[in-house]
């Protein structure tokens, strides 16, 4: 028998009892299905926790004093200073994007009718880029606004809904911090949500750096933000921030220096984790199927017992028997995979239709999952045929 005749009587034999067969293929759409989203949910998952760890800035490096030192004057020493971020800025020049510096301070407000403490941070113009801040309305922080400690301030836009109502009303208004009164030219926010983990908080108000240092009892940066050329070079980076800021301090003096590389690294690897333990549930789900076609196969074996005799009787070969319910089983399993890959990826297509949402499809994973709907014909498709290929003709002939 060649595999074109093997195929003819095995969607004959299909045809004679299709709800049974949509039933066996059934199980097959869903489990290739789940494999599809499975691998799809991952995949974005990943690569939004990713965006959103990279959000916070691209290739930073954040540098601050960490110890107290013997006492507290040479704990005040050790801060990173101006200075410190001028050297930086100097000894490492080309190999970095920019650096800056956060100074942090608190001011009472009336906000709603109530005294508040609000955040004031002082940096400067290299601020908005390194750490992706989004200016809603009005401009951020320029280099005359440092360098000629100009009386301007950016509101959260949360803060400037407090105050003014709306982003746009909160423009040219004049607050008062530190009983000076500063002009407000912009309103802005974090690209990426931190929820209060960095140094902005929900409501915080950005002063230039060179005035905040006056306001402040000890001058202080926490922390100091390098942003490296490339993700190739911020550990070498990083390092030479260390050295930079040991060098300038006294012996002993401890910095933490560090970047979001590490923290890439642990999303990746536990996104990996995640990924292989739900595309082993999906597995679980197509060898279900695969035993739900091979229960079926043995009951049609059973069945259709006495139509092997005849055949066996009238000269076919026991692998002429063992072809037809082979591939009987494996055309089950590839029109289930096949509406099951379908499936799979129209549900993530439409999402992209109705959501503004990027849903990365994996065509490794439609391989894979069309790959394994092959296999689990044929894996369970074997047993049933070789036990009507070894049925006896004479005992078959008898069968009723």
């Amino acid at each position: 028998m060649f595999l074109g005749e093997a195929f003819r009587f095995s969607i004959q034999a299909l045809r004679s009892n299709p709800i049974r067969s949509l039933l066996t293929g059934f199980g097959m759409v869903i489990g290739t299905a789940s494999v599809i989203l499975v691998v799809t949910i991952a995949l974005t998952s990943r690569d939004y926790i990713i965006e959103q760890v990279e959000g916070v800035g691209s290739n930073i490096i954040f540098a601050f004093y960490s110890s107290q030192g013997p006492s507290q004057a040479a704990a005040n020493a050790d801060y990173v200073k101006l200075a410190d971020l001028e050297a930086v800025r100097e000894q490492l020049g080309p190999e970095i994007v920019a650096a800056t510096g956060v100074m942090a301070n608190f001011d009472r407000m009336l906000i709603n009718g109530k005294e508040r403490d609000v955040k004031v941070i002082g940096t400067d113009q290299a601020y908005q880029s390194i750490r992706n801040i989004v200016c809603s309305s009005g401009r951020f922080l320029d280099y005359s606004d440092v360098t000629l400690r100009s009386r301007v301030a950016l509101l959260t836009d949360k803060l400037a809904e407090r105050l003014y109502g709306s982003r746009h009303a909160a423009l040219r208004q004049v607050i008062k911090l530190f009983g000076l009164q500063f002009t407000v030219i912009g309103t802005f926010h974090e690209k990426v949500e931190t929820f209060g983990q960095s140094e902005v908080e929900a409501e915080t108000i950005l002063i230039p750096i060179t005035v905040l240092k006056y306001f402040t009892p000890v001058e202080r940066l926490d922390p100091l933000y390098v942003q490296a050329r490339s993700a190739q070079t911020v550990d070498q980076t990083a390092k030479r921030v260390k050295q930079i800021l040991e060098s300038r301090h006294r012996p002993g003096a401890s910095y933490h220096v560090d970047t979001l590389t590490a923290i890439l690294d642990a999303v990746r690897n536990i996104s990996l984790v995640l990924s292989a333990i739900l595309v082993l549930v999906s597995a679980i789900t197509l060898i279900i199927s695969g035993i739900g076609i091979m229960n079926i196969m043995l009951v049609t074996v059973t069945e259709r017992t006495r139509e092997i005799g005849v055949r066996l009787a009238v000269g076919a070969a026991p692998k002429e028997i063992l072809l037809q319910f082979l591939t009987e089983a494996v055309i089950v399993s590839l029109v289930g995979g096949s509406l099951g890959i379908l499936a799979g990826v129209a549900i993530p297509i439409s999402v992209r239709l109705f959501a503004d949402v990027k849903i990365p499809i994996s065509p490794a994973a439609i391989l894979i999952a069309f790959g394994v709907s092959c296999l689990v014909g044929l894996v369970f498709g074997i047993l049933p045929a070789r036990r009507a290929a070894h049925l006896s003709p004479t005992e078959a002939l008898r069968y009723e």
